[in-house]
């Protein structure tokens, strides 16, 4: 649609002498006035495609349009009530707002002055193109008001700027010397009261755990305030950090958003509050107020909202600080207990580059390379490693570092005649070095010398050889006296004309050789199962309950006061050694008759397990101490009621051999042997014979 233009008529001046001053029509201002108001929106138009074409390099030019229309309004209100060729002055916070704006945007003096020249280009474009030529007079007074605006524009803008200068040099002040973070907000809040002289109060509230807290404060005694907390979305600060945009309260005492805030004792009546953004993070929210205001000018908005941002990348810097130097303290904490460790540990201990360079090494594992400790920093292990144990020890280092797998317990014994280490013996242990993330930082050392241990353990080798030997030697040599003994005593039990304390005297011999001779077998078994690979077994078909009947009846006669049951359950026949079995029979009954109430039965059960046959003796009495569990069938192992004098139990041994054969003898037929036991349940010993011998 064709625009609609009022008509305005405008009076030419005819040419006059020079010096004469012509006689105006007063309505003109006011037609001037007119057009100005029907061609608003065409003008701003104008005005915004040319200023985009001006400003194209900087961003955000969406913003451009906000300070003009109030502007363009303010010029034709002023040449409206234009009254004898004097218009009415400009409002000056129109030129103020414009350059508040454009200094905040970062725009120069220059450009914001080329603005004004575009405004006045875009009018007379478009009086020329409505053919509409106003008076020399008239067109004077457009030029006046712009002259106004740019003239209080310019001088705002260098105020302004001045007093950002001003700011920032303080601020850059306030950080020199990398304060703490407490000691920096304090100093930019006494800049920020220093720079605005309507600022009575102002506050610096951070993020901590979710909520914000009071950091800093200053003046009216908002000091107090220091360390109170507010729920983001609570309150005017945390309705600044809910929002996460400036906001502003004219009578701040009797506002909601400050009813039950510890702040509204103050008596503020303006408060203007802006979160603090470290990118898209909330980093807090500052906020200043003012007793003597009822609202903070543009230029002190503005001026806290440069310095805000300016001292939240202060504030990020202080705490980036804060963390790098307790990092730096942590890390030389660390280093220190690290030292110490290397230091005093008897363990030899190194660190490793990926280049085989030492990085840390301890004094220990230093003097194996022969080297004092500081000498290896840097150096590779070619440059201090003895070259008898270097090609022992790289390739484990080198299989560390590609694998990225440790190497443990690696024995490490030098041979005779080597060097000044033959002899000697390492357990080590190499490990890969990495970063949280996973970067191989190189190779850990742990060395330890086992030289004397491995003395010793050949030490007790041989001393255990020679025992076993000697006991071997003495339970043979034993049985040939043995022999005579028991010999002697039958004959002497055979003999007429015996007295009975003589023949009670007989059967004590005889007992006693019979119990003496079961120790010197024990002793015999226990030397071949250690000298001999195992104690020997002859394995034959036959019936395992007949086996075990008959040992059971022999033990019967021998224990006539005690309860001895036995059950069986299936098939029992397999090949076994007969005597071998009887044997452990024997010595589990035994054990369960030893240690067993005596009130109550053993109980021997045997039953068919398919290709096992299962033996077992159980009893009540006392459990077997569960810390003796694991070690029960060790040699020479005895309770601790075996090592007490037996009142009322005869034929109580003491060697410790007897689980220990029982175990033997089972191994020997491919079997095993278990026990449980409990003060609910008793103790049960379960031996696992294979029915077929391999």
């Amino acid at each position: 649609m064709p625009e609609v233009v009022p008509e305005v008529t405008m009076l030419e001046q005819e040419p006059r002498p020079h010096g004469w001053e012509p006689t105006r029509d007063p309505e003109e201002p006011h037609r001037l006035a007119a057009f100005l108001r029907a061609h608003r929106e065409h003008l701003l138009e104008d005005w915004k495609r040319s200023a985009h074409e001006l400003h194209s390099r900087h961003a955000g030019c969406e913003t451009l349009m906000e300070p003009l229309p109030a502007l363009l309004d303010g010029i034709t209100e002023a040449l409206a009530h234009e009254t004898h060729g004097i218009p009415l002055q400009l409002p000056g916070v129109l030129s103020d707002v414009h350059a508040l704006a454009r200094l905040s945007q970062g725009f120069g003096l220059h450009e914001l002055t080329q603005e004004y020249a575009l405004l006045r280009s875009c009018i007379f474009r478009r009086l020329q193109a409505s053919a509409i030529h106003p008076a020399p007079g008239t067109l004077g007074l457009l030029d006046e008001l712009i002259d106004q605006a740019v003239t209080r524009a310019a001088q705002s803008y260098a105020r302004l700027k001045e007093r950002t200068l001003n700011a920032f040099d303080g601020m850059m002040q306030a950080a020199l010397g990398s304060p703490d973070e407490d000691t920096l907000l304090q100093r930019l809040l006494t800049l920020l009261m220093e720079s605005a002289l309507r600022v009575d109060a102002a506050i610096i509230l951070l993020r901590e755990n979710g909520t914000l807290r009071v950091r800093a404060a200053m003046g009216l005694e908002a000091e107090k305030l220091v360390g109170l907390r507010t729920r983001v979305g609570e309150g005017f600060a945390g309705q600044v950090a809910a929002e996460r945009r400036p906001l502003a309260v004219r009578s701040a005492s009797t506002d909601p958003l400050l009813k039950e805030e510890a702040l509204a004792h103050l008596g503020l009546h303006a408060l203007y509050g802006l979160p603090l953004m470290d990118g898209e993070q909330l980093f807090g929210v500052a906020y200043m107020g003012s007793r003597t205001a009822y609202a903070f000018s543009e230029a002190d908005t503005l001026l806290f909202r440069i310095m805000a941002s300016r001292a939240t990348a202060l504030i990020v810097q202080a705490q980036l600080r804060a963390r790098e130097q307790a990092a730096r303290e942590e890390a030389q904490r660390s280093l220190a207990m690290v030292d110490t460790l290397l230091a005093t540990s008897p363990v030899g201990i190194a660190f490793l580059d990926p280049e085989l360079r030492y990085l840390r090494i301890n004094q220990t594992l230093a003097g194996i390379n022969n080297h004092p400790a500081e000498q290896h920093l840097g150096r590779t292990i070619h440059e201090m490693m003895p070259p008898s144990v270097l090609p022992l020890i790289e390739p484990l280092l080198r299989r560390v570092l590609e694998t990225g797998k440790p190497s443990r317990s690696f024995e490490l014994t030098m041979p005779p005649g080597v060097d000044r280490l033959q002899g000697r013996t390492w357990v080590t242990n190499f490990y890969p070095v990495r970063t949280q993330p996973g970067e191989m930082l190189g190779v850990g050392c742990v060395v330890l010398d086992i030289t004397a241990h491995k003395q010793a353990e050949q030490a007790l080798e041989r001393a255990l050889s020679f025992r076993e030997q000697l006991l071997a030697v003495l339970g043979h040599d034993l049985r040939n006296p043995l022999g005579a003994i028991s010999a002697s005593a039958f004959l002497l039990s055979r003999t007429e004309g015996l007295g009975e304390r003589e023949l009670q005297a007989v059967e004590r011999i005889l007992r006693s050789g019979s119990r003496m001779a079961k120790l010197i077998d024990d002793i015999l078994d226990f030397a071949r199962s250690r000298l001999g690979g195992g104690i020997p077994v002859t394995p034959q078909r036959m019936n395992m309950g007949e086996v075990c009947r008959t040992a059971l009846e022999e033990l019967q006669v021998t224990f006539p006061e005690r309860q001895i049951l036995f059950e069986v359950q299936g098939d029992t026949w397999g090949e076994w050694d007969p005597d071998r079995v009887a044997q452990v029979l024997s010595n589990l009954v035994f054990n369960a008759l030893q240690h067993g109430r005596e009130d109550a039965p053993v109980r021997t059960t045997l039953s068919d397990a398919g290709t096992h046959v299962l033996l077992e003796v159980h009893n009540q009495g006392v459990p077997i101490p569960e810390e003796l569990l694991p070690r029960i069938f060790d040699p020479f192992k005895r309770r601790p009621e075996d090592q007490r004098p037996h009142e009322g139990k005869s034929g109580a041994r003491s060697l410790g051999l007897g689980l220990h054969i029982v175990q033997q003898i089972a191994l020997s037929h491919q079997g095993q042997v278990e026990v449980r036991s409990s003060a609910q349940e008793g103790t049960r010993f379960t031996v696992r014979w294979p029915r077929l011998a391999h």
